[in-house]
Formats: C-alpha cells, structure tokens, sequence
C-alpha cells in the first residue's frame, strides 16, 4: 500500500485504531517522522514502531474489505466530479446555441460552483442518528 491509499484509509477509519495507533501513524505519516524518531520519542524500540505501522496498514486494510467506505467514497467524488464537468460542457454548448437563456445558464453555473459547506454541516449536524456529534449546535 502506497502513502497516499494509506492515507485515504487513515481518513476514513483512523478513528477505529487507538490513540497509540493514530499516533504513531500520524507522526509516521503526516509529520514524516522515520521509524528511528518515533522510537526515540516514544522510548520504545524500532521493531516495535515498525511492528504498529505493519499492524495498522494491515487493520486499515481488513476494515477496508470488509466496509469499502472508502471505496464508496472515492467513486462517491469521482461521480459527482465527472457530473458537473459534463453539465458545465453542456451549459456552454446550450449557451453557445440559445444565447437568450444566459441568465438562466447563470443561475445553472450558480448552482453547480457551489459552496455547500454550510448546509452539509446543517444536514449532518440535524441527522441526530448518525453525525450530530461531528457538528456541535453553535
């Protein structure tokens, strides 16, 4: 597993590991600390480092075939992605064609440019079952 699938695994069930896992995974690959540093900091031994990280790309990946949330995260964005490319390329040629409806192609552009942050945040915080937690009421 490469940093960067490590990493989008971390993100999604880091969670799950305990504060010692998250941490010695967070100084290993967020702070790009060596495995000597960590041991040193830590004052535990390099294998022992080494024997964590191996143990947690190993957990994170079982979670992983077990959950595919990340999986269903990614193709989730790639989709969403390759949706507003294809509807900006549309707005453009339907522009092209019906130059009268630009107001309406702006409001279109509007809503597809938008930053949603606030009402995800709204939607989260309001589904008490689920991800309240993650969005505290203000």
């Amino acid at each position: 597993m490469n940093k960067l699938e490590f990493m989008r695994l971390w993100d999604v069930y880091g969670g799950l590991l305990t504060p010692t896992q998250r941490e010695m995974t967070d100084m290993y690959f967020n702070l790009d600390l060596t495995v000597s540093e960590i041991a040193e900091q830590k004052g535990i031994s390099r294998q022992a480092v080494s024997e964590c990280l191996a143990g947690c790309k190993r957990q994170l990946e079982e979670y992983e075939g077990a959950l595919h949330h990340s999986k269903f995260f990614f193709e989730g964005d790639l989709r969403l992605s390759l949706v507003l490319t294809k509807a900006g390329r549309w707005a453009d040629e339907f522009l092209t064609l019906h130059p009268e409806y630009a107001a309406d192609i702006a409001k279109l552009r509007e809503i597809l440019g938008g930053d949603y942050t606030k009402d995800i945040q709204s939607a989260f915080r309001d589904n008490v079952w689920h991800y309240s937690h993650l969005y505290p009421k203000d």
